[in-house]
C-alpha cells in the first residue's frame, strides 16, 4: 500500500522583531511579567510594511530547496494555507509558484483553515501522494495576522506573530502520516473572526477601537472549545492510530499560547517530558505554529519515533495525526 510521509520542513521568518518591551512602551499598563505569565511569548517576528504572504511563501520555498538540495522541476503540487491571501483572486498559490520558479506542470491551489491549517493540508497531501496525483507535494503555511490587528489591540498584538514554513511531503520520507481526525463547528465561527472586507461586509475604514475591520477574539470562549474538543481529539487520534499517551513519545500542539497549553497538557494527563511548548520566540503563528515547533524537534536531533501533532481554532475546526519516525 502507497504510504505518504514527510520528508523536509523548512521556515521563514520576517526580520522586525516585535518585543515585550516594545509592547509595554506603547501599553505601559501591559508589562512583560504580565505578557509572559498569560501569553508565554518574549517576542514575535513582524512582516514588513510592503511585505506580502506571497513574499514570505517563497522565502520558505528558497530555504527548504536550497537546505535540502531540492530541485524545484520535481515538485509538482503546491498548497499554500493562509488566512492573509495577497487577493481575493487568483489564488496566492498561483503567484508563488511563479515568483518561486516552480513548473507550470505544478498543481497550486489555496486553502484558507487557520489554526488547523498544517494538519488539513497534510490530508490533502497524504490523498494526493496516495492516489498517486502528485509525487512530491509542498505545503506551505504563511500567515501575516499583524496587518490583520488594530495598532490598539495590546492583546492581540502580543500573542500573534508572522511566519512562513514550508514542508516537502513524498512517497518516502523522514516520518510516515499516519491517521487523522477531523473536524469542525460553525457554530462557533464568530468567536475569532474579521467580520469585514469580504462579500458579506465591506470594510468601513472605521479606524476607532474595537472596529469589525479588524481581527477580533473572543478569549475566554474560544478556551472553552478548546478545553472541549482537544480531549477528545487526542484520544480519538490515538485510537485510530492504535496507540496510546504511553506509546506516543511527544505531543505537540498548535501553540496557541502557554496558559491554554498548560491547561490542556494537565486536562489530558500528558508527562512534561513528552509535551512541547515552543511559542516564546515566535508568538503564535497560526497554522506555522506545528511545523515551526516539528522542524526545531528535528534539527535538535530530538528524534522520536511517534509525534501526535494536533490544530485546533479557527472556524471552529481541529485536526490531529501521528507521525512514525521512517
Amino acid at each position: 500500500m502507497m504510504k505518504a510521509y514527510i520528508k523536509h520542513i523548512s521556515y521563514y521568518l520576517p526580520e522586525n522583531k516585535f518585543t515585550n518591551q516594545d509592547i509595554e512602551n506603547l501599553f505601559p499598563e501591559w508589562n512583560n511579567d504580565k505578557i509572559i505569565s498569560k501569553i508565554g511569548v518574549k517576542s514575535r517576528r513582524i512582516a514588513g510594511k510592503d511585505q506580502k504572504v506571497s513574499d514570505m511563501a517563497i522565502e520558505a520555498i528558497q530555504n527548504l530547496c536550497s537546505e535540502f538540495q531540492i530541485n524545484k522541476s520535481e515538485i509538482d503540487y503546491l498548497i499554500i494555507c493562509t488566512q492573509s491571501p495577497d487577493y481575493f483572486l487568483p489564488a496566492t498559490a498561483c503567484i508563488v509558484q511563479n515568483k518561486a520558479g516552480l513548473p507550470t506542470s505544478c498543481g497550486a491551489i489555496d486553502i484558507n483553515q487557520g489554526c488547523s491549517g498544517y494538519i488539513y493540508g497534510l490530508t490533502l497531501a497524504k490523498g494526493l501522494i496516495i492516489s498517486k496525483v502528485a509525487k512530491n507535494v509542498v505545503l506551505v503555511t504563511s500567515e501575516m495576522y499583524s496587518k490583520h490587528i488594530h495598532p490598539l489591540d495590546k492583546g492581540n498584538r502580543s500573542i500573534f506573530g508572522d511566519a512562513a514554513t514550508a514542508t516537502l511531503i513524498s512517497d518516502n520520507g523522514e516520518y510516515e502520516i499516519g491517521e487523522f481526525s477531523l473536524g469542525g463547528d460553525g457554530s462557533g465561527c464568530e468567536n475569532l473572526m474579521i467580520k469585514n472586507g469580504g462579500m458579506q461586509n465591506d470594510k468601513t475604514g472605521d479606524t476607532s477601537f474595537p472596529s469589525d475591520d479588524y481581527l477580533f477574539m473572543n478569549g475566554p470562549e474560544i478556551f472553552k472549545f478548546t478545553a472541549k474538543v482537544v480531549p477528545d481529539l487526542i484520544f480519538g487520534t490515538l485510537a485510530k492510530n492504535n496507540e496510546s499517551l504511553d506509546s506516543v513519545d511527544q505531543f505537540l500542539f498548535h501553540q496557541a499560547n502557554t496558559y491554554m497549553l498548560k491547561y490542556l497538557k494537565k486536562l489530558i494527563k500528558i508527562p512534561d517530558n513528552k509535551f512541547i511548548i515552543d511559542m516564546e520566540d515566535y508568538g503564535n503563528t497560526v497554522s506555522s505554529t506545528i511545523p515551526i515547533s516539528l522542524k526545531n524537534l528535528i534539527t535538535n536531533n530530538n528524534h522520536k519515533d511517534k509525534i501526535l501533532i494536533a490544530g485546533f481554532g479557527v472556524g471552529y475546526s481541529w485536526g490531529a495525526v501521528c507521525l512514525y519516525k521512517s
